[in-house]
């Protein structure tokens, strides 16, 4: 299958291209080429920018992954460009898209956020971020109809990929453990490699609509007990840190968004390795010598 990459060198998107590459599909990367320039270098690349997606008009795709749709503007000018230039389209959306940060249990089906009125669609700030993905996924099905899927995650964890890379450290360095999330806080996350192989198998199989991609619902209590249990004398765990890296309320109004319905995913194949293997692997990335990335502000 011939695929384009938007993105695909960074956290996430470098799992996608891994996947693809090993399942024999024929990629083609379009970014920027300022994040590691040097990685896949046996893959065609087409250098350019969201706001000028004019490169992407010579070529032809079977499937696209979009992993850098974040301005609705530039979300746009690429699905104009590509409309008639590849049989299906996936977007890597977030579980942000939701109105109700309460209710449990939420499908696809729930209700989403609005679009602010007068909000610029060429500018990005943390409080447009998820009316933005509500945008960009209804432009997109506008543009592809059927042929078009949006993945909606939120918590990414593994190698190369920011979320709780500090807890990773601190075992790896018989540090602390620190969150400033309540104990009892429901969390839902995935591990990179199956959100990419999730991403590739959705575009192959021209799935439609989107799809909730998390794991079932713990607590960051029962999370941190894994993640302590894969080493042979754990760190203490710091619920009281000086920095919170969650920014989760603490009054539960938040909690929905932690306790979505994934059968749809799951009927569509997605499958989820355990999470001891996800903080096992993640030790052994680090103590490889690599660094976890910062989180994005």
């Amino acid at each position: 299958m011939r695929l384009l990459v938007l993105g695909g060198t960074k956290n996430l998107g470098r799992h996608v291209v891994e996947a693809a590459l090993a399942d024999g599909h024929e990629v083609t990367l379009f970014n920027r080429g300022l994040t590691n320039p040097s990685l896949f270098p046996s893959v065609r690349r087409i250098i350019g920018e969201r706001a000028a997606p004019d490169a992407l008009a010579g070529g032809e795709w079977d499937g696209v992954i979009d992993m850098s749709g974040f301005l609705v503007r530039d979300v746009s000018l690429s699905a104009a460009v590509l409309r008639d230039r590849c049989g299906h389209y996936t977007y890597m959306s977030s579980i942000a898209v939701y109105a109700s940060k309460t209710d449990v249990g939420m499908t696809e089906s729930a209700a989403l956020l609005d679009w602010p009125a007068g909000a610029p669609e060429d500018h990005f700030t943390m409080d447009l971020y998820g009316p933005s993905k509500v945008r960009c996924e209804s432009l997109l099905t506008a543009t592809f109809g059927e042929g078009t899927a949006a993945v909606r995650s939120g918590f990414v964890l593994g190698p190369y990929n920011p979320d709780f890379g500090n807890w990773g450290w601190a075992l790896a360095h018989g540090e602390p453990m620190e969150c400033a999330a309540r104990p009892e806080q429901p969390v839902q996350y995935i591990d990179a490699r199956d959100l990419a192989a999730f991403l590739l198998r959705l575009t192959v199989d021209r799935a439609s609509g989107p799809f909730n991609a998390v794991g079932p619902t713990q607590t960051l209590a029962e999370l941190a007990t894994t993640w302590r249990s894969v080493v042979p004398d754990p760190p203490p765990m710091d619920w009281s840190p000086a920095v919170d890296r969650f920014h989760l309320p603490h009054d539960g109004s938040n909690d929905g968004t932690f306790h979505l319905n994934t059968t749809r995913a799951q009927t569509a194949g997605l499958t989820l390795r355990p999470t001891h293997a996800t903080a096992t692997d993640y030790l052994t990335w680090l103590n490889a010598g690599n660094t976890p990335p910062p989180p994005p502000h």
